[in-house]
């Protein structure tokens, strides 16, 4: 009875190594073909260029609200195209171009951050996320913010 069941296991850890290989290999295959298919996005990819990635408001009082407008310009091979724009807190609202910006073109993506509650340094990321190469770029607006006396 041992035999039967010691031959029975070791035909399924045979028949799990077999289906095991199997599998590696055509998820090797799918990872070449994606590889293939990054490098032809990459070199028609959208680029960002920005002016600036960091806006230093400096000192403000408490309750105020500090607006910026990132200006960008296309300089890749195809229309960029921002699919969301997130910041770290609800106290930063940023807003993007909706449509395509054709290769070549500008943009603007205005942040407002206000500062009500929000004394002491600040440092806020807007996460931009759009069909470029990587396609998370961040932005910072940084200062500080006087409490009231």
């Amino acid at each position: 009875m041992k035999k039967v069941f010691l031959s029975i296991m070791c035909l399924s850890l045979l028949a799990a190594c077999t289906n095991q290989n199997s599998t590696v290999t055509e998820n090797s295959t799918d990872t070449q073909e994606l590889a293939t298919v990054a490098s032809v996005d990459t070199a028609n990819a959208p680029v960002f260029k920005f002016e600036k990635e960091v806006y230093d408001f400096g000192e403000i009082k408490e309750g105020e609200k500090v607006t910026y407008d990132f200006k960008f310009k296309n300089i890749g091979n195809s229309p960029l195209i921002i699919s969301s724009a997130t910041a770290t807190c609800g106290c930063t609202i940023p807003e993007y171009p909706k449509e395509p910006v054709a290769p070549g073109a500008e943009g603007l993506i205005r942040v407002v951050f206000n500062s009500a509650g929000k004394a002491g340094m600040q440092n806020k990321i807007v996460s931009i996320t759009a069909n470029t190469v990587p396609s998370l770029t961040e932005l910072n607006i940084l200062g500080n913010v006087l409490a009231p006396n």
